[in-house]
């Protein structure tokens, strides 16, 4: 198969439509083709048409900055263009926050302001295209920079391209509840969709241009060639290369749409260790009788082992926790926004108090406040997933007409 950066520079009509033009390109590490060459080399190196600028979204164009660290603007030694970021432009803060990095990366990535393409960084430049690899969770900045930037692009009069890439958790299942809009809406999660939408980039793209923007974008979208609706990553021949610091491996796009409903409460969500996402605890869980108790309820395509691991960053950095590692045994039975409520009641039964939800964060991460809530109430799980049934089968009736591959 090809993804959507090789169709591009294997059919000769679609460079043909950027002639000698001045392009911006958005785009981080993962803008690869198969070869593992970058998207910003090639189109340094093409000849009819020329690269100008390089925009960033969070992590930074080199995708070396951590969850809501600040990247200034700077001149790329390399590829000898502007870079602008599209993760805070502006609104530098301060090197140590205050408050700590974890409430400081939930203050922040709940902000729209900032998070813009502002008009002087499109001075010049004639066509914008995206490249970056999404891993198929609502709750990730990078389609919420696409949207941002279509926008931009539909204000300036100019054509916006977005180089399609594989959903690496398949375009099949879909998962959790659809965002309240407006309510709900923020930069991890900008519009009514699932929170796993089984969705590609350029599909989003296609929904966002046609739902919800404000001015419509003379938008592009260059489809990928042999891929499949279920296929996952680890289908694909493509290179994976780390969409952020915090997804090393498919595995941790996996089990990410659930997991990262961590983020909003007192828990670990394995920031600072090896294995973000995957592994999960508290300095006072026992992870022996956390994984005991998790595994008696068979949860689908799930299973747990414990596990103790020392934070290098983030929450209990520097403090020894004990939890589980979450290893999926069957993917296309496994539903992680099912299986993390069931961790997060599991773990309210043993500890009570002891378990703090972010009530803010959570139900921006989640898109709405019924789910914290019910859980709140004690509604069992299953009941929790069985309430956001509807609202999906709605979801899929109208992204019907957006879904590129069969």
């Amino acid at each position: 198969m090809q993804s959507g950066v090789d169709v591009f520079f294997s059919q000769p009509a679609h460079r043909a439509a950027l002639r000698g033009k001045r392009v911006g390109l958005i785009t981080n590490p993962t803008g690869v083709d198969v070869a593992l060459e970058g998207t910003a080399s090639r189109f340094r190196a093409a000849t009819d048409f020329s690269l100008v600028a390089l925009y960033g979204p969070e992590h930074g164009v080199r995708g070396d900055a951590q969850a809501g660290e600040f990247v200034d603007y700077y001149t790329d030694a390399h590829y000898g263009v502007p870079v602008f970021s599209l993760y805070g432009q502006g609104l530098k803060l301060p090197t140590e926050p205050l408050a700590g990095i974890d409430a400081t990366m939930r203050e922040f990535d709940t902000r729209h302001a900032g998070k813009q393409v502002a008009p002087g960084m499109l001075r010049g430049v004639e066509a914008l295209v995206f490249d970056i690899q999404d891993v198929g969770t609502r709750v990730y900045t990078y389609v919420a920079t696409m949207a941002y930037a279509m926008r931009a692009a539909a204000a300036a009069g100019i054509p916006f391209w977005v180089l399609d890439r594989p959903n690496p958790i398949g375009g099949e299942i879909m998962e959790g509840p659809v965002l309240e809009y407006p309510r709900h809406s923020s930069f991890i999660g900008l519009y009514p969709v699932p929170l796993r939408h089984g969705l590609t980039t350029g599909e989003l793209a296609l929904v966002f241009n046609a739902k919800f923007l404000p001015q419509k974008c003379d938008l592009t979208v260059v489809p990928m060639q042999g891929w499949r609706r279920g296929d996952w990553f680890v289908d694909t021949p493509l290179p994976w290369v780390a969409p952020s610091p915090n997804m090393p491996t498919p595995n941790t796009a996996t089990v990410y749409p659930g997991q990262v409903l961590l983020e909003g409460t007192n828990l670990s969500e394995g920031r600072g260790t090896t294995r973000p996402f995957e592994w999960f605890g508290a300095p006072w869980i026992d992870g022996f009788v956390l994984a005991h108790e998790l595994n008696a309820l068979a949860l689908p395509g799930a299973r747990f082992r414990e596990t103790w691991f020392t934070p290098t960053f983030s929450k209990f950095a520097g403090h020894r926790c004990g939890g589980c590692q979450l290893h999926v045994t069957d993917r296309a039975a496994f539903r992680p926004v099912t299986c993390v409520l069931a961790i997060l009641e599991t773990i309210k039964r043993l500890h009570g108090a002891a378990l703090e939800l972010h009530a803010d964060y959570f139900d921006k991460v989640m898109g709405t406040s019924l789910v914290r809530e019910s859980f709140e109430r004690g509604e069992p799980f299953q009941k929790i997933a069985a309430s956001w049934e509807p609202g999906l089968a709605q979801f899929a009736r109208e992204r019907e007409q957006f879904r590129l591959y069969r």
